[in-house]
């Protein structure tokens, strides 16, 4: 099985992201890839966790603080290579960090690092 690996991290207002793609995953034939996000929140809020994509926020989920929790990105915002963005909205703060953009194709695994911070 052919895998590439793709690695980096962005930041805004201390939030990172960082994206791996496995290659193209062995599936049955007629369905489509799962693309997940994986969200490690390292801070004491809950989050409510949005992909943004073309001027839209969609919600995906919600992670606890100190926790980590696997989303799952829907398929209908995914048309071969997306663009996307992704926003951590603290329940109970006031800041809303936004990752950069990062290209998305079907099947990729995301990983959002939400470290520590202040609310």
């Amino acid at each position: 099985m052919r895998t590439i690996a793709r690695s980096f991290v962005l930041g805004f207002a201390a939030l990172a992201l960082v994206a791996c793609h496995h290659g193209a995953h062995r599936q049955a034939p007629g369905r489509e890839a799962k693309t997940t996000l994986e969200v490690q929140n390292q801070g004491f809020l809950d989050m409510d966790i949005f992909v943004l994509r073309s001027g839209q926020r969609i919600r995906i989920g919600d992670v606890s603080g100190n926790s980590t929790t696997t989303l799952t990105i829907p398929s209908y915002l995914l048309s071969g290579p997306t663009p996307l963005r992704f926003l951590a909205d603290p329940v109970g703060g006031v800041r809303t960090p936004v990752s950069q953009e990062i290209t998305v194709s079907p099947g990729d695994e995301v990983t959002l690092i939400i470290p520590p911070g202040r609310p």
